[in-house]
């Protein structure tokens, strides 16, 4: 039997969380918290991207949280990213709430899903107490959870820049929005992002891995519900395509995406259906430009793996069969679908 398969949840949470303390650099000279994460011997590393997805196992959560511990098992997963809106309906409202293992820990609990979950906060996660989400606790009751505003993961090859995107959207600042939102960290939109994205650009500029990857809640390019961000086309992307990110993760519009950047090799890739998706929300056939390679309003997930020469995305349905696959090589600067 497969050693890893031997060990108990809790071992395996024990083990990562001794691997979290171990590895933490704290970055003090303007770049963003940095988090290693070893490639395999072989020198690929593979993760899975879930999005949008806490609702105590509801609205499918718990048949996607399965399928995802199959292919987890069959790809080596190292870690697991998650896109935001981690907790329904309103995140947190404390490090106590029992939403947190209702939602994560009693869901996700297949032997290959014992890995660290690096997660950004979501709109509705800033609807509760968002300072939560951040805790220590959390990682007290469940060491698989770190969960920052904005770091970076370090796994060799691959670098993911994890950005706080909710205080970029101006309209949650605003009485329109109908909603209360916690801004106990950003007293000042303009600030906080001047200063995030600067962060950001330090960070970007310092990276030497094979492929650059950025993270954020919302979608930057999306035929979904909510469509584009425009906030963020505007002042992230053009540091995106200057210092060569490769692709961009999202959730916040409940499906599965891929669309490619119309004047930059920039690949928008968009997992947000892990729990309530919006079937028949939209119609893609009324606004589906050349550049949408794919669009899923269901439920499910998508994986990513990654070797010095190749990528490969594959995004799931509820019932672990694959919907889309895209490959692209650093090596021959081409791709396929």
């Amino acid at each position: 039997m497969n050693s890893r398969r031997s060990l108990t949840s809790a071992t395996a949470a024990t083990m990562s969380f001794l691997l979290y303390i171990c590895t933490t650099v704290v970055v003090t000279n303007g770049e963003l918290q940095r988090f290693i994460e070893p490639a395999k011997s072989d020198g690929s590393v593979s993760f899975i991207t879930i999005g949008d997805w806490g609702r105590r196992g509801d609205f499918n959560q718990s048949k996607v949280a399965y399928q995802m511990g199959r292919v987890g098992e069959k790809i080596g997963l190292d870690f697991v990213v998650s896109t935001g809106d981690n907790f329904y309906d309103n995140g947190l409202f404390s490090e106590y709430d029992p939403n947190f293992k209702e939602s994560f820990s009693n869901i996700y609990t297949a032997p290959s899903l014992q890995k660290q979950w690096y997660s950004v906060l979501g709109n509705h996660d800033y609807r509760g107490d968002s300072e939560a989400q951040l805790s220590s606790v959390l990682r007290e009751i469940d060491s698989r959870w770190i969960c920052l505003r904005s770091f970076v993961v370090d796994a060799e090859l691959v670098e993911i820049f994890f950005v706080d995107t909710t205080p970029f959207v101006k309209e949650y600042y605003t009485e329109e929005d109908g909603h209360t939102y916690d801004w106990r960290a950003v007293p000042s939109r303009n600030s906080y992002v001047k200063s995030l994205l600067r962060d950001l650009q330090a960070s970007l500029k310092r990276s030497k891995a094979t492929w650059k990857i950025v993270v954020g809640h919302h979608a930057m390019r999306s035929i979904g519900h909510h469509g584009d961000t425009k906030e963020l086309i505007e002042e992230l992307l053009p540091i995106m395509k200057e210092y060569g990110v490769d692709l961009y993760m999202n959730g916040h519009d409940h499906c599965l995406e891929h669309i490619s950047d119309e004047d930059s090799p920039i690949q928008f890739l968009t997992s947000g259906a892990g729990s309530k998706a919006w079937r028949g929300d939209v119609d893609p056939t009324t606004n589906n430009p050349k550049s949408v390679r794919f669009y899923y309003d269901g439920q499910g997930f998508m994986s990513a793996r990654f070797t010095h020469t190749d990528a490969e995305i594959v995004f799931y349905n509820v019932f672990g069969e694959v919907l889309h696959k895209w490959v692209t090589s650093k090596q021959l600067l081409l791709s396929s679908v």
